[in-house]
């Protein structure tokens, strides 16, 4: 009988590929992206220095602040519109996507579009 991989070991399968490949720089640095069940969590990382320069994530109560659902696609394009506003007072223009091994679809590209809107470039 063939076993199949649970959703959550795919993921972290595909985002393992993903880190491989890119990683943020000082000049550079990573927008990760983590999603849960309730929740939407993103941060600018900087690898080289091993540092969060930027986080936001919907439990913040700025954020959820006239949210009705912390797990929709509005949520999400209200979280990207607060991290890049965040990143760009921080001075941070240009970052690297990484979407945590998530489809480019729905909350994930929700956030990435809200976040090229407010002023961040990738």
């Amino acid at each position: 009988m063939i076993s199949k991989q649970s959703r959550k070991e795919v993921r972290a399968k595909k985002h393992m590929k993903v880190r491989n490949r890119l990683s943020g720089t000082t000049e550079r640095p990573r927008l990760a992206v983590f999603r849960s069940n309730n929740h939407m969590y993103a941060q600018i990382i900087d690898d080289t220095a091993q540092a969060t320069l930027v986080s936001a994530s919907t439990l913040q109560k700025e954020v959820a602040e006239g949210l009705e659902k912390t797990n929709n696609v509005e949520a999400a394009s209200k979280l990207g519109t607060v991290i890049a506003e965040r990143a760009l007072a921080k001075g941070v223009k240009t970052v690297v996507f990484d979407r945590g091994g998530f489809i480019y679809a729905g909350k994930i590209k929700a956030l990435a579009e809200a976040a090229r809107e407010a002023g961040l470039e990738f």
